[in-house]
């Protein structure tokens, strides 16, 4: 599973129109929101069929089987697609203004034309703040108002091979030159330090957002890219010096810009290289997924992105995004029913999808439950404690935007830009939209 497919791809995808494709289905599409008998119907859309999704099925339907029990008066009635379905789906429904009473959104660019459109109600009467993970609101919020909930996060720490660092006597690092001597101390023992596959661009992405906020700050990339600061800025300018210097150094694998991010994987599952950074949606290899052996999951640890001397950030800052969320139409006929059975549904999975589909929810997750793996534990612990969850670049910027972005990581990571002519044509295309 990579980015694209689990978040960012759905921002800039294109949809285009074309037939409504089928799904399950637990009652008729033509069957209306109100009432059924002495029953209110509340019609859901979402996108795990049992077959291809099996654990976030059960989930879910484990929830509304508990709702309805203490609903009785509540029939949830669901209609469930594949994800490219799921998609086509909602584009057809929202052009005549027909969105199921509960649904499943993307992040930031992708739900701005629903919000835009008032298709999207205001979840703000229903919002716990203080139960969601720093920063996971934010992407679904626009002008201070909240259109969804989230129900996934990720966050992107180092995974390392313990059993490497022990033969080399070295130490998960703390700061960014305890780091670069790590990558020096493999290199000089012909160690592959990092394992990358920058043929996606957005693995390299992830590298430089870290620099970028360790050197200048959680707000300085952000503001690139809102356009209340510029991509020229002397820290984002500094960022790329240091991606440069890493692949000066050699801390990359060979060839890793002709490298997919599966392709790159294989070296860190098969020891070849030491560190491999990718967000949470690893984790099951090397806690709980079957298919890994469990002699490899032991010599598995990870650290935070280490800080940076005299930069303005902290390791409490992480480079991610939510996964999906749920909205409520803003045209249901139903919409208090609704908004209630969504706040139930975030609060439930939160208790569950760690536990029973390996996915970190956007909400705080009780580290106590003796069910969960060690890694599990301490990544949930370090989040409690998160300052600030920076959405990756591309998913902020446009389409057009972040295809320069990602070719100049490419091309920043490959030395054909230098530092200065990659900020500077990230600015130039980021000035162009004003």
């Amino acid at each position: 599973m990579n980015k694209k497919k689990a978040f960012s791809a759905v921002m800039s995808l294109a949809l285009t129109g074309g037939l409504i494709l089928g799904g399950c289905s637990s009652s008729s599409s033509d069957e209306s929101s109100e009432a059924s008998g002495d029953k209110t119907v509340v019609k859901m859309m979402h996108l795990w069929p049992e077959g291809s999704s099996n654990a976030q099925y059960t989930i879910v339907d484990d929830i509304i089987t508990a709702y309805e029990k203490e609903n009785p008066d509540v029939d949830i009635q669901t209609e469930i697609l594949g994800n490219e379905q799921y998609k086509e789906k909602i584009k057809v429904l929202s052009a005549s203004n027909e969105l199921p009473d509960v649904g499943i959104t993307w992040a930031a660019g992708y739900m701005k034309p629903f919000v835009e459109g008032d298709m999207f109600a205001s979840l703000d009467d229903i919002t716990q703040k203080d139960k969601f993970v720093a920063g996971t609101l934010d992407a679904f919020s626009f002008e201070e108002k909240t259109y969804a909930l989230p129900l996934e996060l990720n966050i992107t720490p180092v995974y390392y091979n313990k059993e490497i660092f022990k033969k080399y006597n070295l130490e998960a690092p703390k700061t960014y030159d305890e780091f670069l001597k790590v990558v020096k101390t493999l290199t000089d023992n012909k160690v592959t330090p990092i394992t990358l596959g920058n043929k996606d661009r957005w693995t390299g992405s992830m590298w430089y957002m870290y620099l970028a906020d360790r050197i200048g700050g959680p707000e300085v990339l952000n503001n690139a890219i809102n356009r209340t600061g510029s991509f020229e800025d002397p820290a984002l300018v500094k960022a790329a010096e240091e991606v440069k210097n890493l692949v000066d150094m050699g801390a990359f694998v060979k060839g890793f810009n002709g490298l997919s991010n599966d392709e790159a994987k294989g070296y860190f599952m098969n020891e070849q290289a030491a560190m491999y950074m990718m967000a949470t949606w690893e984790l099951p290899n090397y806690t709980t997924t079957p298919d890994v052996a469990q002699e490899f999951k032991d010599k598995v640890g990870y650290f935070k992105f280490p800080a940076y001397e005299g930069g303005k950030g902290n390791v409490d800052s992480y480079v991610g995004g939510p996964g999906v969320g749920l909205f409520v139409s803003e045209q249901s006929k139903v919409k208090e029913e609704a908004k209630e059975f969504v706040s139930y549904l975030v609060e439930e999975w939160g208790k569950r999808s760690v536990v029973d589909a390996g996915v970190i929810p956007a909400t705080f997750v009780d580290t106590n439950n003796s069910e969960l793996h060690p890694m599990y534990i301490d990544i949930l612990k370090d989040l409690e404690n998160a300052t600030n969850l920076t959405l990756y670049a591309d998913v902020q910027m446009s389409a057009k935007v972040a295809d320069v972005h990602l070719n100049q990581i490419q091309s920043l990571f490959g030395g054909e830009s230098t530092p200065k002519q990659f900020t500077k044509a990230q600015e130039d295309a980021l000035a162009a939209e004003k």
